[in-house]
């Protein structure tokens, strides 16, 4: 029977990365069930300093609004040349949560005159799995890469047309779902929480 689990996210970008990556590593084991089924329900302040404490609590209060195991991730791009940043900021840098044009735009403009070899970058990504009765855990991944000049490629989403992965010649908004889902840092942290999800759903019988 498949045990039914939450994904804490209005994010349909993310919310497609979930189901491939949770689909592929227990195949019809989880039942996942979206936000869009709760539309009532609150939207989280992400106040945390964080990425670990920011998907935490993302999932720990869907969690206990609505009774059923959550998972949420908090992720962003940390570049080396702004000292870290956008990091937990990266969905709102420019102003405005959830404009990736703009977002985009601002990391490229304050990188203008950074030459290439100092435009190491790297995504971080914070699985957190939230239980009814308080349990919880977590997995960090990071995606390590480069910021481009210009945006390229049209899959993907966020920051994906400007970051290319160490090693390749192409940007994350060139690769298909499946080429980045096995070295992304959302892929690489859902891989690892993955057989945590498992045995503790399982726990609650």
């Amino acid at each position: 029977m498949a045990h039914k689990l939450l994904l804490a996210t209005r994010n349909k970008g993310k919310i497609e990365e979930f189901r491939r990556i949770l689909d592929a590593v227990a195949p019809g084991e989880i039942d996942l069930v979206g936000l869009d089924q709760f539309p009532d329900l609150h939207d989280v302040v992400e106040d945390g300093t964080t990425f670990e404490a920011n998907a935490l609590k993302k999932a720990r209060e869907m969690s206990i609004a609505t009774g059923i195991p959550a998972i949420a991730d908090d992720s962003g791009l940390c570049v080396d040349a702004l000292n870290g940043d956008p990091g937990i900021f990266s969905a709102r840098w420019a102003g405005n949560h959830g404009d990736d044009a703009a977002n985009t735009a601002k990391v490229l403009e304050q990188l203008a005159d950074i030459p290439d070899e100092k435009r190491s970058a790297h995504f971080t990504c914070v699985a957190a799995l939230y239980l009814p009765d308080g349990r919880s855990h977590c997995e960090e991944a990071h995606f390590d890469g480069w910021i481009l000049r210009a945006p390229i490629g049209e899959q993907g989403f966020g920051y994906d047309p400007i970051f290319r992965p160490d090693g390749l010649q192409l940007s994350s908004a060139q690769m298909s779902a499946e080429e980045k889902d096995a070295i992304s840092h959302r892929g690489k942290s859902l891989r690892a929480i993955a057989p945590h999800v498992i045995t503790l759903l399982k726990s609650l019988g």
